[in-house]
């Protein structure tokens, strides 16, 4: 009898001896199927007919389905026929079986998905899975649904059910959102991280969802209903909009009573007293001179802006990116030199703390942050114009990626489908129109159509699916913007800003573009929101300025059971 595996002598699992013997087989186990050596078990499938040669042994370690075929009767056959996968993605996820890797692509994931599930390949399901919610816009919302009805993988429901508590506002808004079946709804509502920016947004939702078939939702509404946090209703909301409801009376009760009777609330049997555990948006600005800096924090409910907290940064240049709750400074200019300083600033405690500093001193330079990583590119180092990129990852610090085909400083960066954009700028040529796209997958970079104009530190931002840029500065006192699409590939000019200086404020605040600037000759910075169905800007409200001027707007979370 064998030697059990657990009764033989082990090397430890990190020595270079077993990563090499595991090396040297893999790579035997892969020229046996590539030459088809040893092969002890033909596939044959249809649509079109193909045969498909592999190892038993192989396929039974990587999927339970050929485990269990090939203990069973017809397993014992040297020709299996396959009646219910194409060939094409049947051979796909037998060449997964040896390697590990599955191509899925939005042409064959629906493909894939359904094979895999066949074929009991939990990895592959998990990849298609993940591939679909990170390509939705390319696949479709509705072909996701489509997909999930005919499967009924449970691992695309709870990734789609997910998707829909991040993204509420927008799925509540479509047709497919009033078929949801009760079940589904439930989970949504009671959800602390559905991502709203009030709760009356749940309610107008729910309430569309109901009267889109009144009749058979009668009996489920008062049950939905109560997975809103009616406590965050005032009394007037609740007695105009809870209590006509039938079979809500005793729901809006009792959140009134919890309202106005603070000492009888251990003694109210009530579903949700807290607020959910998602924040509403607004923005974080950040203004300065040399010697004067101050965060100052839009306020929505009062339309107005306030100042949260006054700094201490003795660096001019410096670039700037929020992750989390936290604002990190990365490199810039002191006493005339060029630093590679990276540090925090703890935007609810407001600490410092200093983080692995770059590779590269730097100043003017892009930073972004994509899947976790953080991007420092180009800019300049005293007078040299830089092309070196470096990547920040917390496991492995930084590291050296990819340089620029041109070098180039004060340029605007910006993350869009999984890539990294790089526009404009200047070097010792004068100033530049042109873009840049990284691939972080191949570490390549390639062109992109030039903007219409060349643009010296010009700040640029994503909105729905494009991009959009102006200058910083206009010494005519009238910005240009323009639009990218990145689909199309081309570039589209936009309505004109009044105003000598402008920010695009961070992402978009309530699915719109904010515009922040100030007019010729003005004491006073206005805000504006972009119209997209009419191209104009709309003048929301406006403050006095700050000594200096923003040198960046970020959207921040603002949960307002944490003031």
């Amino acid at each position: 009898m064998a030697t059990s595996f657990t009764q033989r002598p082990a090397l430890q699992s990190n020595s270079r001896e077993q990563n090499r013997f595991m090396e040297k087989l893999m790579a035997k186990i892969l020229s046996f199927y590539d030459e088809q050596s040893l092969i002890d078990v033909t596939f044959k499938v249809l649509n079109p007919t193909a045969v498909v040669p592999a190892h038993r042994l192989i396929l039974a370690a990587t999927s339970s389905y050929f485990e269990n075929l090939f203990k069973g009767e017809q397993g014992n056959n040297p020709v299996i026929e396959i009646n219910d996968i194409d060939s094409d993605t049947f051979e796909r996820l037998i060449t997964f079986c040896y390697t590990g890797e599955a191509p899925i692509t939005v042409n064959n994931v629906d493909a894939m998905l359904k094979a895999a599930l066949i074929l009991q390949l939990d990895d592959v399901t998990s990849s298609c899975v993940d591939f679909l919610i990170t390509n939705i816009n390319d696949y479709t919302l509705q072909a996701a649904y489509t997909l999930e009805r005919e499967t009924q993988c449970e691992r695309l429901k709870e990734k789609l059910i997910e998707y829909e508590i991040k993204n509420f506002m927008e799925i509540s808004r479509g047709v497919e959102f009033l078929s949801f079946d009760v079940e589904k709804l439930q989970r949504i509502l009671e959800s602390d991280n559905l991502n709203i920016t009030r709760e009356e947004d749940a309610y107008d939702a729910l309430k569309r969802w109901f009267n889109y078939d009144e009749p058979a939702r009668q009996e489920s509404l008062p049950h939905l209903i109560a997975c809103l946090r009616l406590t965050q209703f005032d009394a007037d909301f609740l007695l105009t909009h809870i209590q006509p409801l039938s079979g809500c009376e005793l729901l809006a009760f009792k959140a009134i009573s919890w309202i106005r009777e603070p000492a009888a609330r251990t003694k109210i049997n009530i579903r949700f007293t807290e607020p959910r555990d998602t924040c509403e948006k607004t923005f974080l600005a950040l203004g300065s001179t040399e010697t004067y800096h101050n965060l100052l924090q839009y306020d929505k409910a009062e339309d107005k802006w306030q100042e949260y907290a006054s700094l201490e940064i003795d660096y001019t240049y410096y670039c700037m990116v929020l992750e989390d709750d936290n604002l990190i400074f990365f490199g810039g200019r002191k006493s005339g030199a060029t630093s590679n300083i990276v540090r925090s600033l703890n935007i609810r405690n407001k600490t410092w703390q200093n983080l692995p500093a770059m590779n590269q001193a730097r100043c003017g330079h892009c930073v972004v942050e994509l899947d976790g990583k953080i991007y420092a590119i180009g800019g300049l180092e005293g007078e040299e114009v830089l092309s070196s990129v470096e990547r920040y990852t917390p496991s492995g610090g930084w590291e050296s990626m990819s340089s620029l085909t041109v070098g180039r400083y004060r340029a605007g960066a910006v993350t869009l489908n999984n890539k990294i954009y790089v526009l404009g700028g200047k070097n010792n040529n004068g100033d530049l129109k042109l873009v840049k796209c990284y691939n972080p997958d191949s570490n390549i970079w390639t062109s992109c159509a030039d903007m219409t104009e060349c643009r010296d530190f010009p700040f640029v931002k994503v909105h729905n699916g494009h991009i959009y840029v102006l200058d910083t500065y206009s010494a005519s006192g009238s910005q240009s913007v323009e639009r990218y699409d990145p689909e199309r590939k081309t570039w589209s000019k936009i309505c004109c800003l009044n105003a000598e200086w402008a920010r695009i404020a961070g992402m978009s605040l309530d699915n719109k573009l904010w515009f922040i600037g100030r007019p010729k000759s003005d004491d006073r910075s206005s805000v504006s929101i972009y119209d997209e169905d009419n191209d104009r800007w709309a003048e929301k409200c406006s403050f006095s300025n700050v000594n200096g001027y923003f040198r960046c707007i970020v959207p921040v979370a603002y949960c307002r059971q944490n003031e």
